[in-house]
């Protein structure tokens, strides 16, 4: 046992050694001085508490406010049909004209029949006042007369009904129809709607129906516009669709040149309130998965991890990393560095 101390005592004592000069030689490791960091000129907006409504939203679809399937009122075969889909139209050109022969021949038969009613009436109230007839003949030519001249006005009526004309001014959505089609009551020629006032279609679940009132402004999102826009709530059904136990709304939509009929919207119904601390969108930058702000606090900046929520706007709701009070640097965060001074600048 000796002889093993003896061996291991000068190994010892050199690692004891080189142990005491390392401890006597330990400094600070060197870490970079804030004054090595150039001054930043940065804006600051102080964080706030705000209240801010709360909502829910009910999905729907983009309508016409005004649109119509055009029919024929009298069957024939369609000649022609001088518009395409996408076409718009005023009121009163023609969209379909039918084949007219038939209806032309019943016209041309109740206009003679009429003409000879006429030339028996101017007779026999010749007649009647040498009183050569009796009031009875008489009253027969003249119902006879009556009688025609109905039928030379249905006959027109009819003919007219060949020409299919627009109801309203707006534009060609759809073509049900085409040249040498057979055109019958009941049977859809084209779809026509006025693509300057539309609205949205929603479905309403009953839990939100008391939060809908006629005349009300809601917000309304469409996916493929900038911006949200501002409806009138114009309709609300009194009663529930029964497969899916909700309510339809109708939403009046202003003029947007980027509404489309069939598109997707989103109507935010206001359900309540809430109190949120929210920042300009520009005050928080992403690195890798985390999220960062930056407050000015005694000349310097410091770092923050943050938690967003919503953006409402140009507003992004913070949930964690900075309190009410504190001044969060709004512009300049690209080469901002933790620690670094600051002068703030209005």
């Amino acid at each position: 046992m000796k002889s093993i101390r003896l061996h291991f005592a000068p190994w010892l004592s050199a690692v004891v050694i080189a142990l005491g000069l390392g401890a006597c030689s330990k400094s600070p490791a060197p870490r970079a001085v804030e004054a090595d960091l150039p001054t930043a000129s940065v804006r600051v907006q102080t964080v706030g508490q705000e209240v801010h409504p709360t909502f829910e939203e009910a999905v729907g679809t983009v309508r016409a406010q005004l649109r119509a399937v055009v029919e024929a009122k009298v069957s024939g075969r369609v000649e022609t049909m001088p518009v395409v889909a996408g076409q718009r139209v005023k009121t009163g050109d023609l969209l379909a004209q039918l084949d007219a022969a038939e209806i032309q021949a019943r016209l041309d038969q109740a206009l003679a029949l009429k003409e000879q009613a006429d030339a028996d009436l101017l007779r026999f109230t010749a007649l009647l006042g040498q009183e050569a007839v009796t009031r009875s003949e008489f009253d027969a030519v003249q119902a006879r007369q009556r009688v025609a001249l109905a039928a030379v006005n249905e006959a027109q009526t009819l003919l007219a009904y060949t020409r299919v004309i627009a109801p309203f001014d707006g534009m060609i959505t759809r073509k049900m129809a085409d040249v040498g089609d057979l055109a019958a009551p009941g049977r859809p020629l084209l779809e026509i709607e006025d693509p300057t006032r539309l609205r949205l279609e929603v479905s309403v679940p009953e839990a939100l129906l008391d939060r809908l009132e006629q005349g009300g402004q809601l917000r309304v999102r469409v996916a493929t516009l900038p911006q949200d826009l501002t409806g009138m709530v114009s309709e609300i059904a009194p009663a529930a669709d029964p497969s899916s136990r909700t309510f339809l709304a109708k939403i009046d939509l202003p003029v947007h040149p980027g509404l489309r009929t069939g598109q997707f919207g989103r109507a935010a119904i206001p359900v309540g309130e809430f109190t949120a601390v929210r920042v300009p969108v520009g005050a928080v930058v992403q690195r890798g998965q985390l999220e960062i702000a930056f407050v000015a606090l005694d000349g310097k900046a410091q770092l923050r991890l943050v938690k967003t929520g919503k953006q409402i706007g140009d507003a992004l709701e913070i949930l964690s990393g900075i309190d009410p009070g504190e001044s969060v640097i709004i512009d300049g965060l690209a080469d901002l560095r933790d620690g670094q001074p600051v002068r703030i600048i209005p």
